[in-house]
């Protein structure tokens, strides 16, 4: 997937609502930021109310997470790591794995698709007395859910998966279609796949978990996409349009809970969806937090015009968190804008309601790709992030495959 080399986005429309408000602008490093905000606002805003009508005292104001797969979280050994992890760094949130990208869920869920395809894999016994550990700790416990990635649920249920349209012979007995990784996805624009996987966060909520965490959000990349064939989606509605709708109903049916969305890191400085279906601004709407993956590993060579991404931690997460810092701003003053207009207020001025719209709490890097990853280095990851994310900071999640964290970069 190749990169851009644009170093500033121009959004006409946006820059116009901006204009008209009597926001001022500065420039930082070649990005534009809003730095004045007017008056008070006082009405009710429409199309982004269903994303802030949700409780979120509970939420650490500066979330600093680390990730830990399903098997971890079984691992009763594991729990001594993270005690002493609790109580030498300034983590105050986990993020746990209730479905992975292979499609099993980690703890007997109560619903029916894990009973009726054995979707279990015995990793987690007792996921209350986990949830009761961490909570008892003051940790915030996310619960991150692969959603379209699943090959366990594409096998029992090939009539909602993505086939291979050039080995598929009979459509009543489809070929599944693999990426790179051997992996099967479902549908996106399946129903009962958006259900499933709603099912499974709501019965995570009733265990306490205090936030899900949404993954794997968009059409398949990464394999032969000639042979892309899908049961449900009719190519009518565009894949931004698929993923946007799915995003709205997420929130529809999760009103009053915490959600947040994974996207790639390149959504924070593309306009266009990626050709998955991921726009940035498309999930701002909807989810309390936003959350790119930044990794500077994952970036093409010649991205900023450095050679190796992974060799410049700071400069790749300032620039790509500075742009979904302003493009947060952009699209918030378009939603005020807007709700201006509807209630035919006359009065011109108000103040920025940061509630309004999603916030940007991106994945950072903390495993070795690219570069060996030293703490410094994950540190000026972080550093990036606030210095970039200014007034809407509300933290970070560490990413590591084997789950090991650089005490180093975030000790107390």
């Amino acid at each position: 997937m190749e990169f851009p080399k644009r170093n500033k986005i121009f959004v006409t429309c946006a820059v116009t609502a901006v204009l008209t408000t009597g926001a001022f602008f500065s420039i930082d490093n070649g990005q534009k930021f809003l730095t004045k905000q007017t008056a008070s606002l006082t009405s009710n805003v429409t199309d982004t109310q269903q994303a802030n009508d949700t409780n979120i005292s509970k939420t650490p104001a500066i979330v600093k997470a680390i990730y830990m797969t399903g098997w971890s979280a079984g691992n009763g050994s594991y729990y001594d790591y993270l005690s002493s992890l609790f109580d030498s760094t300034e983590i105050n949130a986990v993020v746990i794995d209730i479905k992975d990208s292979s499609g099993y869920v980690f703890y007997n869920a109560n619903v029916s698709e894990v009973k009726k395809y054995k979707l279990y894999n015995y990793s987690i016994k007792d996921i209350d007395s986990i949830i009761k550990f961490f909570h008892d700790k003051n940790i915030y416990v996310i619960g991150r859910i692969s959603v379209f990635e699943d090959p366990m649920l594409a096998k029992n249920r090939k009539d909602l998966a993505v086939y291979n349209a050039e080995k598929t012979m009979d459509i009543s007995n489809p070929v599944l279609w693999e990426d790179n990784k051997g992996l099967s996805w479902m549908d996106p624009s399946s129903k009962e796949v958006w259900d499933y996987n709603i099912a499974l966060a709501k019965d995570a909520t009733s265990h306490g978990f205090d936030e899900i965490n949404f993954d794997y959000i968009r059409f398949p990349s990464d394999g032969d996409f000639s042979t892309l064939g899908f049961p449900l989606w009719d190519r009518k509605n565009t894949m931004a349009t698929t993923i946007k709708t799915f995003f709205a109903y997420l929130r529809e049916q999760l009103s009053g809970e915490i959600i947040s969305v994974d996207l790639f890191g390149l959504t924070t400085v593309n306009r266009d969806d990626l050709g998955i279906g991921q726009v940035l601004e498309d999930a701002l709407k909807y989810f309390n937090y936003v959350c790119p993956m930044v990794y500077p590993s994952h970036y093409a060579d010649g991205f900023r015009s450095f050679e190796n991404p992974a060799d410049h931690p700071y400069e790749v997460a300032k620039y790509s968190i500075g742009m979904s810092y302003y493009r947060r701003k952009i699209f918030l003053l378009q939603q005020i804008v807007k709700a201006k207009q509807l209630e035919n207020s006359p009065e011109p001025n108000f103040e920025i309601d940061n509630n309004l719209v999603g916030r940007i709490r991106p994945w950072l890097q903390d495993f070795n790709l690219g570069a060996n990853y030293t703490a410094e280095m994950v540190k000026s990851e972080i550093n990036a992030t606030e210095e970039s994310s200014r007034d809407d900071y509300v933290g970070f999640m560490l990413w590591n495959p084997r789950n090991y964290y650089t005490k180093e970069a975030v000790k107390k």
